[in-house]
């Protein structure tokens, strides 16, 4: 009787422990892993009743088409999922965000357009995890971030026009990575990738197949052989007038700085401003061919040709002034801090205002001085004299000079 208790006893603990759906096939492995077996049986979805210290989960090839954010609450202890070759079409955030053991992810060959990729974040000892043959069309930069054990990706056969420079970085243990047969748009957003798989050590698989599907003129050719004259990151200058032969007019100094770019594609050039009182950005010209101020920043004027003109500089405009060059390859800046100097005796109110300014060997600003990138933290100051009968007449009634006036006074070079 009491071998018989015993074995009863037994039963009741192993018999939990082995419970399996009715649909599946459960098996202790010899290294002491559980085995759910579920693979072709035609389930919609994933069966419930399955063991909880489930280590290996097999889902394959059913027709599985949306996974819920309870899918996998039964088996918090799965180390390697198979959900391949289903309809899986939908899947919800939180899905997978309490697999902390799991290693391998399948979910290639499925219909999956979104992703939650904020459930990576848990599975920081994720190895292998397939997503081939879905319909991505797009990854976040920071999808992968997480994954420091990851040493197998798969991406290939998917809908990926573009990659974000940076997708693959903070992966140390990656070794093999399979991103063919995407239709990559190969504008210079994914110059990085060439210049990636040239110094990189992982091992791209078929990467003779990671081709361009545009633009016409790249089509059929790998991404790889990307030329490099069509791609190149943007330079940037940036110089400084004063107003012209040093004429004050009536209504004050008008500050110019030219920024001038270069690089392909043609880079975009944006301004930040920042005052003691404001902070400013702008993108792109404000001032159209008319004359209109297109924008609310009357304050500065923005021309096509990366011309910013300031009229009535004052001293709450004094601050840091930067031109960007921005394109698909990258972003340069140079920044001067512009401060400001006026009276009868310039050099003795710069000393009085900033005994610690630079004023360019006590001369005022001449058209075309350019300024160094390298000294971009130094302070510039706009030394200006205003004639005595200037100042006389400040108080009164001056003539007003508009936009028009100073669109002359800046000369026919300011072109579209």
């Amino acid at each position: 009787m009491r071998p018989l208790l015993c074995c009863l006893g037994l039963a009741a603990l192993l018999g939990p422990c082995l419970a399996c759906p009715t649909a599946c096939s459960c098996s202790i492995k010899k290294n002491g892993r559980l085995l759910a077996e579920c693979a072709y049986k035609d389930l919609q979805e994933v069966p419930e009743g399955l063991s909880s210290n489930v280590t290996i989960l097999t889902l394959s090839a059913n027709r599985i088409g949306r996974l819920g954010k309870g899918s996998f609450t039964e088996v918090p202890e799965v180390q390697s999922l198979w959900l391949g070759y289903n309809q899986i079409g939908v899947v919800e955030s939180g899905a997978f965000a309490l697999l902390a053991h799991l290693k391998n992810l399948d979910l290639s060959h499925n219909k999956i357009a979104d992703f939650p990729w904020q459930d990576l974040r848990n599975l920081s000892g994720l190895q292998i995890l397939k997503m081939n043959n879905n319909r991505l069309a797009g990854l976040p930069r920071d999808a992968f971030r997480s994954l420091k054990d990851l040493r197998s990706l798969w991406l290939n056969d998917n809908e990926l026009t573009t990659l974000a420079e940076g997708t693959f970085d903070n992966l140390p243990s990656l070794s093999q990575l399979q991103i063919f047969n995407n239709p990559f748009n190969c504008s210079c957003k994914v110059f990085w990738l060439k210049k990636w798989t040239e110094n990189t050590s992982v091992s791209i698989t078929k990467g003779g197949s990671t081709l361009c599907v545009a633009p016409s003129r790249l089509k059929g050719r790998a991404v790889t052989d990307i030329p490099d004259h069509h791609c190149v990151a943007p330079s940037v200058q940036l110089t400084y007038l004063s107003n012209l032969d040093n004429t004050v007019m009536y209504d004050g100094l008008t500050l110019t700085l030219h920024c001038s770019v270069a690089g392909s594609p043609p880079p975009e050039i944006r301004w930040k401003i920042q005052t003691s009182s404001r902070r400013v950005e702008i993108s792109g010209p404000n001032v159209a061919r008319d004359g209109n101020v297109k924008q609310s920043q009357e304050r500065f004027l923005v021309f096509k040709n990366g011309t910013m003109a300031i009229p009535r500089f004052s001293k709450e405009d004094e601050g840091i002034y930067t031109c960007l060059a921005v394109n698909d390859v990258g972003t340069r800046d140079v920044s001067v801090n512009v401060a400001l100097a006026g009276s009868e005796n310039p050099a003795e109110d710069l000393l009085r205002d900033d005994p610690q300014a630079s004023h360019l060997g006590g001369q005022s600003c001449y058209k075309g001085d350019e300024m160094d990138p390298s000294g971009a933290g130094e302070k510039l100051v706009i030394i200006y004299h205003v004639p005595r009968e200037s100042k006389s007449r400040a108080g009164g009634a001056g003539p007003q000079v508009h936009l028009g006036t100073l669109l002359l006074l800046l000369g026919i070079a300011l072109c579209w």
